[in-house]
């Protein structure tokens, strides 16, 4: 029997079967829908792109999977050269693995060892913020801050390594105050905390955070995992405020393989370049690197520059901006809106009951949690595609 992710087994709905899935569209048995949330985030691209398609048939006749313990192969070191230099300042120093979550690992890990490569051992506390969501490993949950996914840890109690705190320039200058000494990184979400509830916030917070971290000597990390690729309107939000760690996963390849990578910049590099050998970075997936996934993310991020795709993002916005203007209704708390995201957050959750199948009669495929029903679609959608996800989050609201 297949176990599927986030739900009771027992009681849980009968899955829609996929039979095949072109651009933004899945098809089953029963017709096609769009899929609004572009397969948790990942498929910018859309489904089966004929690029990506093509490189991924033109890496198996070679080879699909090389490890990299002694061994190197072209595909990961062009992708390593392409980030490299893709991405702003010194973030130059590629580590793949295979999730966003194993990715966050690996940062939290390099954060921690960055200090202890240096004789200090007394920073081994990790800021975080409120309604953070980093993945389900453990240490990804320990510094999560979502009950509803990681009550697991309850067991154990409280982290003393963990801090959390709100989106706010106050309670950060508090937080560095009182513990800046005992602290080795400040990990977010910028801009957009996913899982959390699509929770937006202003962009002077991470500046702020940056200052902070320069001025006590504190690692920042930026979990871009969901945010990265255009996202938040950004590129990345590491263009406008430069993290010493960037994750990135999801849409690392078009959404195609599950591959991840954690970006160190020289100075965190440094501290493990070392003739001593306990100073190395003691990790090693199997399957980083995999040569199908470097070859297929090359090719998404060809596609990302050469289809102009953060016009296509900012269009995305400004279309959900036109449609969602003056929509309001009593069960609603608050419409966000971000480069490609929109989130529609209701007062009670059980308000969203019965939308999926709502939505699936109208020929979208959404999946609202909590008291969150928000769209994330793919960047190739069309006008009137975006409109027909728009319309019908809209007439839920409107059906009574």
């Amino acid at each position: 029997m297949l176990w599927y992710p986030y739900t009771q087994m027992k009681i849980m709905e009968e899955p829609i079967e996929i039979l095949d899935a072109k651009g933004v569209w899945l098809y089953t048995k029963e017709g096609k829908l769009i899929d609004s949330i572009s397969s948790w985030w990942s498929v910018i691209h859309g489904y089966s792109h004929p690029k990506l398609n093509e490189a991924i048939l033109s890496q198996v006749p070679h080879f699909s999977h090389i490890m990299l313990g002694g061994l190197t192969h072209k595909p990961v070191q062009e992708l390593s050269e392409k980030l490299a230099s893709w991405l702003p300042g010194s973030l130059n120093h590629c580590f793949f693995s295979d999730s966003g979550s194993v990715a966050v690992e690996v940062a939290l890990k390099m954060a921690l060892q960055y200090y202890i490569n240096q004789g200090n051992t007394q920073r081994t506390m990790v800021l975080a913020l409120e309604h953070a969501y980093h993945g389900d490993t453990f240490k990804t949950m320990e510094i999560g801050d979502d009950p509803d996914y990681h009550f697991v840890l309850n067991a154990y109690g409280k982290s003393p390594h963990v801090v959390h705190i709100p989106t706010t320039i106050g309670a950060l200058e508090q937080a560095f105050a009182k513990y800046h000494q005992k602290l080795n990184c400040m990990i977010v979400e910028p801009l957009l905390q996913g899982a959390g509830g699509m929770r937006m916030y202003d962009i002077s917070f991470l500046e702020r955070a940056r200052e902070l971290c320069d001025q006590y000597g504190v690692l920042l990390i930026f979990d871009e995992v969901a945010t990265g690729f255009g996202r938040t309107g950004h590129r990345f939000v590491a263009d406008v405020v430069e993290p010493d760690i960037l994750v990135l996963g999801k849409a690392l390849t078009g959404g195609y393989l599950g591959h991840a990578v954690t970006v160190a910049n020289d100075r965190v590099f440094t501290a493990f370049y070392d003739d001593n050998p306990d100073h190395a970075l003691m990790h090693g997936p199997t399957f980083m690197g995999n040569a199908l996934a470097c070859r297929v993310a090359l090719a998404s991020i060809s596609l990302f520059e050469e289809e102009h795709t953060m016009e296509k993002i900012h269009r995305i916005e400004e279309i959900t901006r036109l449609e969602m203007a003056g929509f309001t209704d009593p069960r609603i708390r608050e419409i966000r809106i971000l480069g490609g995201c929109v989130c529609i957050e209701v007062y009670d959750p059980a308000v969203l009951k019965g939308y999926a199948a709502f939505a699936r009669e109208r020929g979208v495929f959404s999946r609202p949690f909590l008291s969150y029903l928000y769209a994330m679609v793919p960047y190739i959608i069309s006008e009137a595609e975006l409109v027909q996800v728009l319309d019908t989050m809209k007439a839920w609201f409107q059906k009574d």
